[in-house]
């Protein structure tokens, strides 16, 4: 059985229990999500996509915070550094379902020798949050109660690995107070069906993440303004559920949920790189540092573009500069592109290994940078992708 139908399946036993309906231990055990084994495969294209390994010189997430909120993590996975998961009030080190582990690996599973899968922020702490078990989603109400305790416990990068399939006003102030204090909420669209609209994902101040396969094409079909960039949705690797202590893991796995954790993956090694910066000059940085697709401008389904992590850790980008779609002076086709660099050193930084083509000229005069040709010819495959 694959994934997806052990998700299903698991799915449907947490909606057993979630309505008193007696759930037999042994086939909790039978029908809770398994590693497919130990990946030792060429490395993962989403991992190629996001390299991690070229940014750890400058950041590994340490000092981060993210909140995985879903069906909760299991801590039992090998590849998951003793300590890096939390517990305490609100946390779930259990994960029947699968999904909320395959998220935490995304973001911070550790380099371990006897796999070529790694995650993107292993110096970043988790914090597991279970507020479902059912496939598709689960109450917004709920959700906004998980959102409220990783607050609580201080996250400054909150992942929604499953989101809602509606809103309330509960889960809309939980968004407005995680603003306020200064935390990125990271959230997929998710719906696969014409029509869907995911929650917290289309809230204003949430960072939507639209998810693709390694042709770029778009794999989810909910679409809107409100998706702010694209990342790996499909064909992937992460750790697994039920690795009793040992590193397992899944694959193939395609959903366009996990998108998201690439993001708050990525979140976590410019917010530790830039401590200094708010949520809203992170979205700016990861979305004026995307690959443009064909058109250079918004796509709906994809956003401003697929994520570039390398720059947006390391472009140098003048402060104050709004995100894509800004102040009608800016224009709504500024962004960022990097010149080719080495490999990067601290003094990267200072010394702009990244050079910004055209912001401050757009700041200025209102222009569009050149490189939307760039973009186009390129379309919504990153420049260095590369085989494995």
């Amino acid at each position: 059985m694959g994934f997806a139908g052990k998700s299903a399946v698991a799915g449907c036993v947490g909606f057993m229990a979630l309505l008193g309906t007696p759930v037999p231990s042994t086939a909790v055990a039978e029908q809770c999500a398994n590693p497919t084994g130990t990946y030792t495969a060429a490395v993962p294209w989403g991992q190629r996509l996001i390299d991690p390994v070229r940014l750890w010189p400058l950041s590994r997430g340490a000092g981060q915070l993210v909140a995985v909120i879903g069906t909760g993590v299991d801590g039992g996975n090998g590849q998951f550094a003793p300590g890096q998961l939390l517990g305490g009030p609100g946390t779930e080190a259990e994960d029947c379902d699968g999904r909320g582990t395959i998220a935490a690996g995304i973001v911070g599973a550790q380099p371990d020798p006897s796999t070529t899968f790694t995650g993107i922020a292993p110096g970043a702490k988790i914090l597991p949050i279970r507020y479902t078990q059912v496939n598709g989603g689960g109450d917004p109400g709920q959700l906004a109660g998980a959102i409220e305790t990783a607050l609580n416990r201080g996250a400054g990068i909150i992942l929604i690995a499953v989101p809602a399939a509606s809103d309330s006003p509960a889960l809309t102030g939980a968004v407005s107070r995680a603003k306020e204090k200064g935390a990125l909420i990271v959230s997929p669209a998710a719906g696969t069906q014409q029509g869907q609209t995911s929650y917290p994902t289309a809230t204003p101040g949430v960072l939507a993440v639209g998810s693709t396969n390694q042709a770029g094409e778009a794999v989810q079909t909910e679409s809107g303004s409100y998706v702010g960039i694209s990342a790996p949705g499909a064909e992937l690797v992460s750790t697994s559920a039920g690795a009793g202590g040992t590193v397992a893991h899944r694959w193939p796995v395609s959903d366009p949920s996990l998108a998201a954790a690439h993001v708050a993956g990525v979140a976590a090694l410019v917010r530790a790189y830039h401590p200094e910066l708010s949520p809203e000059q992170v979205v700016a940085r990861l979305t004026l540092t995307a690959h443009r697709g064909p058109s250079g401008g918004h796509d709906p389904r994809r956003g401003w573009g697929a994520i570039d992590a390398y720059a947006a850790v390391s472009a140098s980008i003048p402060a104050g500069t709004p995100g894509p779609g800004g102040p009608p002076s800016v224009g709504p086709d500024t962004f960022v592109v990097p010149a080719a660099a080495p490999a990067p050193t601290r003094a990267d930084k200072v010394s702009g290994v990244l050079a910004i083509s055209g912001v401050a000229l757009a700041i200025a005069a209102g222009v569009v940078v050149a490189a939307v040709r760039r973009g186009k010819r390129r379309g919504w495959k990153p420049s260095r992708f590369r085989a494995s």
